[in-house]
């Protein structure tokens, strides 16, 4: 199998940003993958003593599909993150400082209006990210198994409506599922599998339009019994990975 695309998510819920190559630290996520999100006004989420909490605590496109209408780029270099909102113009802010984050989250939450559930945050903890998960991983999605969920539904699925990591060619439809508790080599570095990725109605969400124009998690349940597509992985060895190397499992039947 092959790596094909390779992305990460600075803020949870906005736009993914395709890498080239991305060096992984064992028992990390991708470098600043969910690295920001924005609380809702009656999250209890607390920056200084920060714990897992559930997505709908944060805005997240399973609720907020118009943030697929958001464009944001972050520059891990100068902490800066630009965001295109629609009817908007275009905010550069830091978010290094409390005014710049201030001011994404009143842009964020202007937008959002009532979805923003009150007084919004833009938050971040040192070493915490906002996965959809507790556990600290990178998702993997092989593309073989969502082309048969293509084929099956005679629609054509944007990757990016499933927000993983790593995409990758190659071996049969669902062969990811039978890597579960299983090791793999991923360019240099060595991951664990530790579970199969549930979807939710954020991939209902078209994330050009930001339109609800397809069902996954049902079509998933009514051709292939279940509602899963992709496995989440545990960084065992670091080392770089790059679009081109391969994924092998160390194991093979």
């Amino acid at each position: 199998m092959r790596i094909e695309t390779i992305y990460r998510y600075p803020v949870k819920g906005l736009t993914a940003e395709a890498l080239e190559q991305v060096a992984l630290t064992p028992g990390e996520t991708l470098p600043q993958d969910r690295r920001f999100a924005l609380a809702q006004g009656d999250s209890a989420f607390d920056p200084a003593a920060p714990a897992w909490m559930s997505k709908r605590n944060f805005a997240c496109l399973m609720v907020n599909a118009g943030l697929a209408l958001v464009h944001s780029a972050y520059d891990e270099r100068s902490g800066d993150l630009m965001l295109r909102i629609p009817g908007a113009a275009p905010l550069l802010a830091s978010t290094l400082s409390a005014e710049g984050r201030a001011a994404i989250a009143a842009a964020l939450a202007a937008y959002m209006g009532d979805e923003a559930r009150g007084a919004a945050r833009f938050v971040e903890a040192p070493g915490h990210s906002f996965s959809d998960v507790a556990r600290k991983v990178v998702s993997i999605i092989g593309l073989s198994s969502l082309h048969a969920l293509e084929q099956a539904t005679g629609s054509s699925l944007d990757p990016l409506r499933f927000r993983a990591n790593v995409y990758v060619s190659g071996g049969s439809p669902w062969a990811e599922f039978d890597w579960i508790g299983r090791e793999i080599l991923v360019g240099q570095a060595r991951l664990r599998v530790v579970k199969r990725i549930v979807r939710c109605p954020a991939t209902e969400v078209n994330p050009a339009t930001g339109e609800r124009d397809a069902e996954p998690p049902l079509w998933l349940r009514e051709h292939f019994g279940h509602a899963d597509l992709g496995v989440y992985a545990e960084v065992l060895g670091g080392g770089r990975i790059a679009v081109g190397d391969a994924l092998e499992v160390t194991d093979p039947d």
